[in-house]
């Protein structure tokens, strides 16, 4: 591709690679999960992600933080990458997509 990819592409390739990154103690991705609270793609294609763990004390933090910060500088096209990790709102299981409650059993 050697068009300059647009803030849509950039967004929709952001999503599919969020898809990608799971919680290892947990078989659904992040995505699903709800855990992205935000996804931002600036004019010059800087992505910013606001996201959150299912617990403050999740002992896959690092893993995870680090893994969706490797797989978005990964994007073709995407400028600096900042994951910006919050707690407000707290995460529930209402947040997870349909998709996901039915695979961890809540539906």
């Amino acid at each position: 591709m050697t068009d300059k990819p647009t803030q849509y592409d950039i967004e929709t390739r952001t999503v599919a690679m969020l898809k990608t990154v799971f919680d290892p103690e947990i078989p659904v991705d992040i995505y699903e999960l709800g855990l992205i609270y935000r996804i931002d793609v600036a004019d010059n294609l800087d992505l910013t992600i606001d996201m959150t763990l299912t617990a403050p004390n999740c002992p896959a933090a690092d893993f995870i933080m680090e893994d969706v910060q490797q797989k978005l500088e990964s994007i073709p096209g995407v400028g600096a990458v900042t994951v910006n990790l919050v707690f407000e709102p707290e995460w529930n299981k209402d947040m997870m997509s349909e998709e996901a409650k039915l695979d961890l059993g809540f539906l």
